[in-house]
């Protein structure tokens, strides 16, 4: 019997190309044909585990998604007028329902509508771009369509504003942005624009009966060289995870633009200080400022996303959602269970589709927690910490065709030691490389790789990452113009580990 998310190869050349010519003239004309049916070779699902599920909503499998995805709303304002006037298209392209085909296409569940705001923009989000999203839900039911927008942060660079799914969303997002959102004032504000305006804006957040989330996108892209931040500071992202944990909850460790290089432009659009291996310096740097974050006891969360704009084979610098970077949650398929696994950390991220699952499980005396869990040590009782690590390859082409094969696998781990006093510290010198894995360090399990692990005599609170490649690079080197498919890494988030 053919496995159902797989597809003759012959036809999906075929329908890629016409997928493409497509999404550029009208995506509706093929929202429900079987060419953007979704069952690629690269989807993330695990066939069994989802048979399994349908019919079934307990249960949680990984669904890719990706929630940093521009359309034609993300326009021009004509300032010269009172009130501005809107156009269409002036940064980002393509019609809400054709990011969702293409995210359907490449293997998505779940994607988000994120556009730029300004002056007054919060009006055209209400009138313009929300029935357009609730047409494309329509359309394109396989995949959940978040409503929400790429948020201008007071004192800050954009972050995600990812409101939940109810009947009030369309106003609930009004209301926030139309408050805070620092470029939506005409004339400007120059008091929308301050740190303190930020931590209102949470706060606000927090107290609304149905919590939104924020993170924090490209955050080192304005930043002038490694460990040296512009927008986006440790500080302030400590003073926003204080004021609203639960809602302020993490950074893109893969951020956008990634497909700059084939145009002949920076990874990420990262132009001042590169990207590592695809990543921001503030995640692929061991011991850098995610860890130093993680070392507090944070739940602070990474995530990758396409950030897309216009297509690279358009001028562009940008992948479809799906295409290269995804957001792997561990949910069942409703919107809700998707934004709770991105609050708790049921997430791992990676490129180019070089493994299809990734679960981090960490056990002890019969009790054990995964990604986003954690798993408590009583020092009474043995202090041993197995760490097993089981991850997936790809078993067909990944979207440039390619079969991209892991090389290596690495543990990390850093000490929990409380609060920094030091808001802007950025290290943790705990962080370390336990143990790094190549192919003969692994065995087969099924259709999976299994890779078992014992840390030794356990005296305190600690986490665990994983990370993996397809290259021979020990750490991620700063990116040149290299093809992104040549580069690929995947990444877990934490799982923590108290000692009592």
């Amino acid at each position: 019997m053919k496995d159902q998310n797989t597809e003759d190869p012959e036809r999906s050349s075929i329908s890629r190309r016409r997928l493409v010519k497509y999404a550029g003239l009208g995506a509706t004309l093929v929202a429900a044909s079987p060419l953007a049916t979704g069952n690629a070779a690269w989807a993330e699902q695990d066939p069994e585990r989802a048979s399994e599920s349908r019919g079934d909503s307990r249960n949680r499998v990984w669904r890719a998604g990706d929630h940093h995805v521009h359309s034609e709303y993300s326009g021009d304002f004509d300032t010269s007028t009172n009130p501005p006037k809107f156009s269409k298209g002036a940064d980002a392209v393509y019609p809400i329902v054709t990011n969702a085909i293409m995210a359907k296409y490449f293997g998505l569940s779940w994607a988000m509508c994120t556009d730029h705001g300004g002056p007054t923009h919060s009006k055209v989000n209400l009138e313009q771009a929300y029935p357009d999203l609730l047409r494309s839900r329509v359309l394109v039911p396989e995949v959940l369509q978040f409503w929400g927008m790429e948020f201008d942060a007071p004192a800050l660079d954009h972050h995600t504003l990812m409101i939940p799914h109810h009947s009030g969303e369309a106003q609930q997002l009004f209301e926030l942005e139309s408050r805070f959102a620092k470029h939506d004032t005409f004339p400007a504000d120059p008091g929308r624009d301050t740190e303190a305006k930020m931590v209102e804006f949470l706060k606000a957040a927090k107290g609304m009966r149905q919590k939104p989330l924020v993170i924090a996108h490209h955050a080192s892209r304005s930043a002038p060289g490694l460990g040296v931040y512009g927008q986006d500071t440790p500080r302030e992202f400590r003073n926003g995870n204080n004021a609203a944990p639960e809602i302020y909850v993490g950074f893109e460790g893969a951020p956008g633009h990634q497909a700059g290089p084939l145009n002949g432009g920076a990874r990420g659009g990262y132009g001042n200080h590169p990207t590592y291996g695809g990543f921001d310096q503030m995640t692929a740097r061991v011991g850098g400022l995610w860890d130093s974050l993680l070392g507090e006891g944070r739940r602070w969360w990474i995530t990758a996303t396409s950030d897309s704009h216009v297509h690279w084979t358009r001028g562009g610098s940008d992948f479809w959602p799906g295409e290269y970077s995804k957001t792997h949650v561990l949910a069942r398929q409703d919107y809700a269970d998707i934004m709770d696994g991105l609050r708790n950390g049921r997430i791992w991220v990676g490129t180019g589709d070089l493994i299809t699952s990734l679960d981090v499980t960490a056990s002890t005396q019969g009790r054990q927690a995964t990604t986003g869990e954690t798993l408590t040590v009583s020092r009474r009782n043995r202090t041993d910490v197995d760490i097993e690590i089981r991850f997936r390859p790809l078993e067909g082409k990944n979207a440039n065709g390619d079969h991209p094969e892991v090389r290596r696998v690495d543990l990390i781990t850093g000490q929990v030691t409380g609060p920094n006093a030091n808001l802007d510290a950025d290290t943790n010198p705990t962080t370390k490389v336990v143990a790094r894995f190549g192919p003969r360090d692994w065995r087969r399990s099924g259709r999976e790789y299994v890779i078992r692990h014992t840390l030794r005599d356990v005296q305190g609170d600690f986490y665990a990452r994983v990370r993996g490649t397809s290259t021979d690079e020990a750490e991620p080197l700063a990116d040149g113009k290299e093809s992104p498919w040549e580069d690929l890494w995947f990444y877990s988030n934490p799982v923590f580990v108290q000692y009592r």
